[in-house]
């Protein structure tokens, strides 16, 4: 706080108080600090070196690299300008050393983000989940996303198959399990009856990990008993949602439609499913018109059901379900539109999913949001070279969100992680995602 005096005030005025004019800056500057230890040896030839202080680890201080992962990660910038940026300061900055700044020694954040997707998903009534294009050493592969209003969560695999969203859903788990679940998933896809016996012969049975699961389904050669080509696919499917049903527990995913999230408690997006009203093109004014209508229709029945969610009724879900049908089962004369609106209809449980449980979201939104960070990253920054690196990413992007969700400074998480004088505390992340009541306001 700093008293300004005026200038040329006339005799005779009067002293009012002051004018107050706040000025926000920010002063960055290197700050270097040379650590003479004491080395001594003692006299059986060993050497004594005092500590450094408690918060330094190598050769960079921790607000440094709490500036680094904020930048890199949570500013979107490259390491190619983050190190003319560190150098332009004054710090003496290699590229390799970013590097090292951003991925070694992170294996406390990577256990933090997969905690939150365990505490995520065993207290989430539902669940939005989406996928995009990542690029890691040199091939293409997926980008995973999991969240909800609570936290998000990045897997980036070389597969977007179903067996790969049940693996990432064990929330770092290797267990495969045949238990009630798995057989009744079985039976759903149509598995043979004589194959679900064989594998359930033994009762509920635990696999420790892919090996032992693979080794026990070479002893059975479910090839050699079966016409289905996908038994053995569908049978480690199975032992997947054995695994995953029991943290889920209830947990609704609701999805854009693609076909490898469709397992347990689904739900669809209705933006998505409009948009394949939206999409096709007209050559007729008929057809635009019957296109028109029934976009109208589609939007109108989405007001209804936000209103359902706002005050849910037993009457209002039977009306909502017969209007549905009126919407969807209508034929336009467009064939087109009339195929669109078939396959919708067939869609109707899933794209009805709120009527059973009004607390979940009528779109998945809240993911194309979150995904939206990765995608930025992958197109300014590229692929990953290492596993690290592209574990790291997905991490720290998904802390970031996850930090943004519940209302915590992502500065404050990393520096109550790093150690930097004077940060405020914050508990573990899984901890507030599992109780919403312990948020900051």
């Amino acid at each position: 706080e700093r008293r300004l005096e005026a200038e040329e005030v006339p005799a005779g005025s009067r002293f009012k108080g002051y004018a107050s004019y706040l000025v926000q800056d920010l002063v960055i500057r290197p700050q270097v600090t040379l650590y003479r230890r004491e080395l001594w040896q003692t006299p059986d030839g060993r050497m004594v070196v005092a500590p450094l202080p408690d918060g330094i680890d190598g050769h960079f201080g921790p607000e440094l690299r709490r500036f680094v992962l904020m930048q890199y990660y949570q500013g979107q910038v490259t390491v190619a300008r983050l190190v003319t940026l560190l150098r332009s300061f004054g710090i003496v900055v290699s590229k390799r050393q970013v590097m090292r700044l951003l991925n070694d020694g992170k294996d406390a954040f990577l256990a933090e983000a997969q905690a939150v997707l365990q505490a995520g998903l065993s207290n989430a009534p539902w669940v939005t989940v989406d996928d995009t294009g990542a690029r890691h050493k040199g091939s293409n592969g997926y980008c995973t996303q999991i969240g909800n209003d609570r936290f998000t969560w990045f897997s980036t695999t070389g597969s977007k198959s179903r067996v790969n969203f049940l693996e990432l859903l064990r929330a770092g788990s290797s267990a495969y399990v045949l238990n009630e679940a798995a057989f009744a998933y079985m039976r759903e896809r149509a598995l043979p009856a004589t194959l679900i016996a064989r594998l359930a012969q033994d009762g509920a049975r635990r696999f420790t990990d892919k090996a032992a699961w693979q080794a026990y389904l070479d002893d059975l050669n479910l090839a050699a008993h079966s016409a289905n080509a996908n038994a053995a696919l569908i049978a480690t499917e199975g032992a997947l949602w054995g695994a995953v049903h029991g943290l889920l527990n209830g947990t609704v995913i609701i999805s854009d439609d693609a076909g490898q999230f469709n397992v347990g408690e689904h739900g669809l997006c209705w933006v998505h499913a409009e948009r394949l009203v939206h999409k096709p093109d007209t050559f007729t004014e008929a057809q635009r018109k019957a296109q028109a209508m029934v976009r109208r229709l589609i939007w109108r029945f989405y007001r209804a059901l936000k209103a359902y969610r706002r005050h849910p009724s037993a009457t209002r879900k039977a009306t909502l379900r017969a209007r549905f049908d009126r919407i969807f089962a209508r034929k336009t004369g467009f064939v087109v539109l009339d195929r669109l609106l078939k396959r919708l209809h067939a869609n109707k449980a899933e794209l009805l999913k709120v009527l059973d449980h009004p607390e979940i979201p009528l779109h998945t939104n809240g993911s194309e949001n979150d995904i939206r960070c990765h995608v930025t990253k992958r197109k300014i920054s590229g692929g990953t070279r290492s596993d690290i690196g592209r574990d790291c990413r997905d991490a720290f992007l998904g802390l970031s969100k996850t930090c943004a969700k519940l209302g915590i400074s992502f500065a404050d998480y990393l520096g109550a992680r790093l150690n930097v004088p004077g940060a405020p505390p914050v508990p573990p992340l899984a901890q507030l995602v599992a109780s919403p009541d312990l948020r900051p306001d």
